[in-house]
């Protein structure tokens, strides 16, 4: 804005101002350009013609000093018309620094009245925003309201239903109660002539179960005593078997040794293996139930269960 100010303030000044002003520096120029050839040019006079020439010398000495004195005469007025252009840029100068500074004060007034302005709408938001707050919860209120009106209504409509439900539901129950009680007397009656006869059918299936329980006892000593006997048949059946495959000697007697025979349900010796006993006994009696081959086998399932594996000690007779 400054530098504005000053090219404003080179193009206001006036043009007799410049004129004036180039025409004093013009004429300065030129008196210096003539004192600078007078002094250059001036030829040196030999000594015997300065006597003669004195005149000349006084007339050139008068013009000089007449230049000089235009000079300075020139000079003052040049450094009048500078001080006075310098006072005029002064003047003008402060009139573009006071211009400046209203202009400041304007903006300065200008921004404030903005800021005024801005805070008054700012206010107004505010106010409009409070008052649209104050309705909402105006309405709000209203709404809750209502609806709490609503809620005691159907609270109200509730409870005499409820209370209506209570009573009927309770005449349900009183009858429900009195037909319980019966059904109660009619089962408990029902329940002490099932017990009565659980009692007696017990009675009867115990007496049974002892009976059955007798009989089972019988039939089972019964074939336990079969198998027993069925066991020692096929037990001396299978000695009597080692025995005649058997090669014994004298030295054997009074040794004797323990086997233990796997056979399948057909009769074959599936493996013997030997235990305590005489070692040339035990490989002799294993010999001889490997040449057999095959040994007495029951056909009843209990007893070849039994004798699978048969575990006995031999002797050999001599």
């Amino acid at each position: 804005m400054v530098e504005q100010s000053k090219q404003q303030h080179n193009k206001s000044a006036s043009p007799g101002s410049a004129a004036a002003w180039l025409k004093s520096i013009a004429v300065h120029g030129a008196i210096a350009a003539v004192l600078l050839v007078s002094f250059e040019f001036t030829p040196e006079l030999q000594p015997q013609l300065q006597v003669s020439l004195e005149d000349s010398d006084f007339a050139e000495q008068a013009q000089q000093e007449e230049i000089v004195k235009a000079v300075t005469i020139d000079k003052q007025a040049l450094q009048q018309q500078v001080e006075r252009i310098q006072r005029q840029k002064a003047a003008e100068k402060a009139a573009e620094q006071r211009r400046i500074e209203e202009l400041q004060q304007k903006a300065a007034d200008a921004r404030r009245a903005r800021e005024r302005e801005q805070q008054r709408l700012r206010e107004l938001q505010q106010t409009k925003e409070q008052q649209e707050r104050e309705a909402a919860e105006a309405r709000k209120e209203a709404e809750q309201a209502k609806l709490e009106a609503e809620r005691l209504k159907q609270k109200r409509a509730a409870a005499e239903q409820a209370a209506k439900e209570a009573a009927e539901k309770r005449e349900r129950e009183e009858e429900k109660a009195r037909q319980a009680e019966a059904e109660r007397k009619r089962k408990e009656a029902e329940r002490k002539r099932r017990e009565q006869e659980q009692r007696e059918q017990a009675e009867r299936e115990a007496q049974l179960q002892r009976e059955m329980a007798a009989e089972m006892e019988r039939r089972q000593a019964a074939r336990r005593q079969q198998l027993m006997s069925e066991i020692e048949k096929y037990t001396a059946l299978i000695r009597q078997t080692i025995q005649r495959n058997w090669v014994i000697d004298s030295s054997m007697s009074g040794k004797s040794c323990e086997l233990t025979i796997a056979v399948a349900p057909s009769g074959f010796v599936k493996s013997v293996t030997t235990g305590d006993g005489d070692p040339s006994v035990c490989r002799s009696a294993q010999n001889a139930v490997l040449k057999a081959g095959e040994l007495p086998v029951s056909d009843d399932p209990d007893v070849y269960q039994q004798m699978s594996t048969i575990k006995l000690t031999v002797k050999p007779q001599l």
